[in-house]
């Protein structure tokens, strides 16, 4: 049973690093959540969910930080689309 105490305050060590480094990624770098996941190899819910519900339990003035920078990049995501949708145009060479 100790074994098992043990490992599960690993684990949740281990995830709430992982959340603080994920955001302090994002807020470095401006990164979005598909670019943190693609950094760290774990899916964007994962990402999100760290960011989001984690970080807050954690360290809630990260958490506030991070937020600022995934509304920013909520609020331009359709812009961005929309651009890398015209390059993708530009560049075909039609026959």
């Amino acid at each position: 049973m100790k074994q098992q105490g043990l490992q599960g305050f690993l684990l949740k060590n281990y995830i709430e690093e992982r959340a603080i480094e994920i955001a302090n990624y994002i807020i470095q770098y401006n990164a979005t959540v598909r670019q943190a996941a693609k950094k760290y190899g774990i899916s964007k819910s994962t990402v999100h969910k760290d960011c989001t519900e984690r970080l807050a339990q954690v360290n809630p003035s990260l958490a506030a930080e991070v937020r600022k920078v995934l509304d920013v990049n909520k609020s331009e995501r359709h812009i961005r689309g929309g651009l890398a949708t015209k390059e993708k145009y530009l560049h075909q060479h039609y026959v």
